[in-house]
């Protein structure tokens, strides 16, 4: 294997707590009992730091991304001395994009502003759904109005750039309330759009009860009305489920899809880092928030070098996620792999239609998009 040239580098912050677990949420998140352990867990991150920054060197952090859990619980203290602990030990490049997750029933009136001080310059507000019996089913703590005021709040404090996420193909869902939850985030002023459909996942509530979800043509409608409106409304699908308005792609989940670098921070947080050497590791952090914040001075896992047999498949799993796709040049670039040993798979499947190729950009086509598990079968080891 050929010395990758090394990607950029993102960084991910995981806040675990949450006011209550969600019947649909499949994240490493508990249900805050009493007052939170701000400063012990801001404390413990720093020091998991710094056994991880021999991973990365001087290199700089291009984007951050602060999820849950509900980080907007912490308060703008906590934040204050988590950054400045993080500036003091890693370069942030001069744009870096800093994003944090906050969910409309958690927020004051002064946070926002607090935030942009701190040099927080992103938010993703997880509304999920304006209608108060969606919001209910699917367990929210805030209503319609929460998440109007939240926004509006952002906008005060100088947010320009937010993410609104909304879920669609909910129970009792028909194709005008799921276009009615568009219109109320495309007129918020977001920038940002993820449009994710209700699946259910195993270790759930909804799993143990599941709730009655639209028969398939119903999803197909709402889909295809929904991506009409967006893209009537301005907004580009560069992604499965995401749409930006132009120059507002998240630039930390395009590091993701691109398969970038990531530093991980906090419990359960997942990390992968390409060495100099070529070599590509995953980690991961000490899954709860109590043996996170017990097991000093080691909270990760051993991690795990990606067998270069698998890196085809692990990049391929997030490329072909993205509308443009991805180039023979970053696939070689990113996994360290000569693309002449893939290159016979891919042009099969551009043959049959599958993926599609336009200026050395490969992705999927439409047609490949509904039968994206059968293309990366053929990337599969063995």
């Amino acid at each position: 294997m050929t010395t990758a040239v090394l990607p950029p580098l993102a960084l991910y912050i995981h806040i675990p707590w949450c006011v209550r677990k969600c019947p649909y949420c499949d994240f490493n998140s508990h249900a805050q009992q009493g007052e939170l352990p701000e400063a012990d867990y801001v404390a413990a991150m720093l020091e998991d730091l710094e056994q991880d920054i021999g991973y990365v060197s001087d290199r700089a952090i291009q984007s951050v991304f602060i999820g849950g859990g509900t980080p907007s619980l912490f308060s703008a203290d906590a934040y204050r001395q988590l950054f400045g602990g993080l500036r003091q030990r890693l370069r942030f490049a001069d744009e870096a994009e800093i994003t944090l997750e906050a969910n409309p029933g958690t927020l004051e009136q002064g946070r926002f502003a607090a935030y942009r001080e701190l040099g927080i310059n992103r938010l993703s507000i997880g509304v999920q759904s304006f209608d108060p019996l969606h919001l209910q089913q699917l367990g929210r703590i805030h209503s319609g109005d929460d998440a109007r005021r939240a926004i509006a709040s952002a906008r005060e404090a100088g947010f320009d750039n937010f993410n609104v996420d909304l879920m669609h193909g909910l129970s009792g869902q028909h194709r005008i309330d799921a276009i009615r939850d568009l219109d109320a985030a495309i007129e918020s002023g977001a920038s940002h759009i993820s449009w994710y459909q209700l699946t259910i996942e195993p270790n759930t509530e909804f799993y143990r009860r599941p709730p009655t979800l639209p028969p398939e043509g119903e999803l197909m409608a709402i889909q295809e009305a929904g991506f009409a409106r967006l893209c009537e409304a301005g907004f580009q699908r560069y992604e499965v489920s995401a749409f930006a308005r132009p120059g507002r792609q998240a630039r930390h989940n395009l590091n993701y899809w691109q398969f970038g670098d990531y530093l991980a921070l906090g419990a359960g947080a997942h990390g992968k880092i390409t060495r100099p050497d070529g070599r590509i590791v995953r980690y991961q952090k000490t899954r709860t928030p109590k043996d996170y914040l017990q097991r000093r001075p080691s909270r990760s896992q051993p991690p795990e070098v990606i067998a270069a047999d698998d890196l085809p498949f692990e990049f391929l799993l997030n490329a072909l996620r993205l509308r443009e796709g991805f180039t023979p040049a970053m696939y070689a670039q990113r996994t360290g792999l000569p693309w002449a040993g893939v290159e016979a798979k891919v042009e099969q499947l551009l043959q049959r239609g599958l993926l599609q190729s336009s200026a050395q950009q490969i992705a999927c086509t439409e047609r490949g998009y509904a039968f994206v598990d059968s293309i990366l079968q053929e990337f599969l080891p063995g």
